[in-house]
């Protein structure tokens, strides 16, 4: 058995090297369709000399045939190079950026991810369990009110009630600038807290933290509803639920076998939503203004920083196919149906 789950785990690792080629192809090819030049929209000007501009294309190799350049950043790209900056400061490494901005987007994913599924499951079991009364009916509505939540305004209305109304909490930053105490070492700046013993910073990380991770949980919360309350139910009505009833056994403990049986097609979904979490933060960091790999996105994108854009969605690509292949394994080992 351990012989087979490392075959389909080596299969499926590497599938996720021809994922990366085909986003890689597209996004080249598709930015370079797109109308506008670099170099202009770095210099902010269309008055530059030619002799300038031409300059200044060689320098970024910009004046290669399509292909040449293609196959250049491919060779560098599968030596960890993901180039250079286009936009100013024009010639720093994509890499560097890219180990400032992800770990603030990764860990906003992952407290986001954390109130969704929790809040999802919980929505969800009550749904199941209260079939056919009000509760499951408010469990319902409330996971389609959440999905169809547009997260600008969603978050906008939280940072208006708990920042601005009320105080609470910060509306956007991810640590108070007058902690002058704190120095990031990893990125992630809770666990920077904790290994400093910063606690002040902690706190502060923490409600920093609140707003943006429930903006973007509870919008996605309500898949994670639907999805476990249609589960239960129709495992609930299954035979052997009926049998362990039937033998006496506790309402929790069935609920629990029944939970596990449901939990299935939840962990697919686990998967994809935190690949889309991790790739498509974008609304939510521009909202909060949070500095991570969505913001960087769409700062380069205006500025047509082909290196940047490249590499940070080659860097998305590899994570998400990474969790992939988590759920990919974690699914075999719940699913007895799954060969390997």
């Amino acid at each position: 058995m351990a012989r087979g789950l490392g075959r389909y785990i080596l299969i499926r690792a590497l599938m996720i090297i021809p994922m990366i080629l085909i986003l890689y192809t597209i996004v080249f090819f598709f930015l370079r369709i797109l109308p506008g030049n670099p170099i202009l929209a770095v210099v902010g000007t269309k008055n530059i000399p030619p002799e300038q501009l031409k300059h200044l294309e060689h320098l970024a190799g910009l004046d290669k045939p399509l292909y040449v350049q293609y196959f250049d950043y491919l060779w560098k790209m599968l030596h960890g190079d993901l180039g250079v900056t286009l936009a100013s400061p024009m010639g720093k490494p994509v890499s560097s950026y890219i180990a400032l901005r992800l770990p603030a987007t990764i860990e906003l994913t992952i407290f986001a991810f954390t109130v969704s599924v929790l809040l999802g499951i919980a929505t969800g079991v009550l749904g199941a369990v209260k079939k056919g009364t009000k509760t499951d009916t408010t469990m319902r509505v409330y996971s389609i009110v959440a999905y169809t939540l547009f997260i600008p305004w969603f978050g906008m209305m939280l940072q208006y009630l708990f920042g601005v109304k009320l105080h609470w909490l910060p509306t956007s930053g991810r640590i108070d600038p007058s902690i002058t105490s704190f120095h990031p070492i990893t990125g992630l700046y809770i666990l920077d807290s904790i290994i400093q013993g910063n606690w002040t910073a902690l706190g502060s990380v923490l409600e920093h933290l609140i707003l943006p991770s429930l903006t973007l949980g509870i919008v996605l919360s309500g898949a994670y509803t639907r999805l476990v309350r249609n589960n239960l139910v129709d495992v609930l009505s299954q035979d052997f639920v009926r049998a362990y009833k039937a033998r006496g056994v506790p309402d929790r403990k069935v609920l629990l076998y029944a939970l596990k049986n449901a939990f299935i097609p939840v962990v697919t979904l686990m998967g994809l939503q935190f690949a889309i979490l991790l790739g498509g933060a974008v609304l939510t960091e521009t909202t909060f203004n949070w500095p991570g790999m969505g913001t960087f996105i769409m700062d380069r994108i205006s500025y047509r920083d082909y290196n940047s854009i490249q590499g940070a969605v080659i860097v998305f690509a590899f994570f998400v196919g990474v969790i992939s292949l988590i759920v990919d394994v974690i699914y075999a080992l719940l699913d007895p149906r799954v060969e390997y």
